[in-house]
């Protein structure tokens, strides 16, 4: 098995240097995070298409898949070797390399007021371009939620409750007195089902479709990390042998999609919201107050933590992202 893995790895490289070489246009292999019929993988072909299309004489992006052709958290040194030209992925896989990429989560700026020159999306090109990677755009939008078995009235009632956590927001969880609970994602059911855990993290899109809302039937109705932190991204050194004119049309076609796939999932978003009723899952709400304490902890939460890990960092963040 291994072996068939090296093999398809080598013509990842073989096939990108070849056309390159040649002077066809380049072809750049993809890989992304999530499985390629995923609901939330949807925008990912659009982006591509659009890209194929208008720089067909100098790049040909093909996504070959997801976790089935390399394990997630091994995609990002791909991408950062060269591997895979083009990755579609969360900035928390590669934490280890570039803590505060994940921050971006926590922005209080839309599209274009992150773009603004010298501004927060600049700041992130610049870092990116430190582990070797370029990047491009963001190609999903999906706010995440708390999930739980059993309704709660405020913040009095998280304490105890043990969560099936990610590394997002495990620390956000400890903050609210709930404990954290690591399982792997594939047996979130089993666990809900035995009461290994009272509830989960997670965006709007696919709890339903996993069967997790057959135990969970409320949703505190309180988006948090809403600014997706999952990118396009491209190996730096491939993005430096383009030509500057197609870099520039890579970008523009990004920045029109930006808006175009947040109004896609918005929508989305709210007809998953009507199939979470018919099942008969409840939204909570807490008081003003009660909402932005939940709200505060989440952010001070994940700028406490990366505090530890890249100070000087945070004090840059912070006055980007509107703190």
């Amino acid at each position: 098995m291994r072996s068939v893995f090296f093999v398809a790895i080598v013509l990842c490289v073989l096939c990108f240097t070849s056309s390159n070489t040649m002077g066809q246009p380049m072809e750049l292999k993809a890989v992304s995070f999530l499985p390629k019929d995923h609901r939330l993988c949807a925008q990912i072909p659009v982006w591509i298409d659009r890209v194929n299309a208008e720089l067909k004489e100098v790049l040909k992006i093909q996504w070959v898949g997801g976790p089935e052709v390399m394990p997630p958290f091994e995609q990002p040194e791909a991408v950062r070797k060269g591997i895979f030209q083009v990755g579609f992925l969360p900035a928390a896989y590669y934490i280890g390399i570039l803590p505060e990429g994940d921050a971006i989560s926590l922005s209080k700026y839309d599209f274009k007021k992150e773009r603004e020159k010298g501004g927060l999306w600049d700041y992130f090109v610049e870092r990116h371009k430190k582990i070797n990677m370029m990047l491009i755009g963001t190609w999903l939008y999906d706010p995440f939620y708390l999930y739980v078995k059993k309704e709660v009235k405020g913040l009095g009632d998280l304490k105890g409750l043990k969560m099936r956590t990610a590394a997002k927001y495990d620390k956000m969880m400890l903050k609210l007195g709930m404990v954290p609970v690591t399982v792997q994602f594939g047996e979130t059911y089993t666990a809900l089902q035995r009461g290994v855990v009272d509830g989960f993290g997670w965006p709007t899109i696919g709890p339903r479709e996993w069967g997790w809302l057959e135990y969970c039937k409320f949703v505190i109705d309180i988006p948090f990390y809403s600014r997706q932190n999952t990118f396009m991204l491209m190996n730096l050194d491939t993005w430096q042998k383009l030509p500057k004119a197609a870099q520039e049309r890579i970008l523009e076609i990004t920045i029109r999609y930006e808006p175009e796939m947040k109004a896609y999932f918005e929508k989305e978003i709210e007809k998953e919201k009507k199939e979470m009723e018919k099942l008969g899952v409840k939204r909570i709400k807490f008081s003003a107050e009660e909402t932005q304490k939940y709200i505060d902890t989440a952010n001070h939460a994940f700028l406490e933590d990366l505090e530890k890990k890249a100070p000087e960092e945070v004090k840059i963040l912070k006055k980007l992202m509107g703190y």
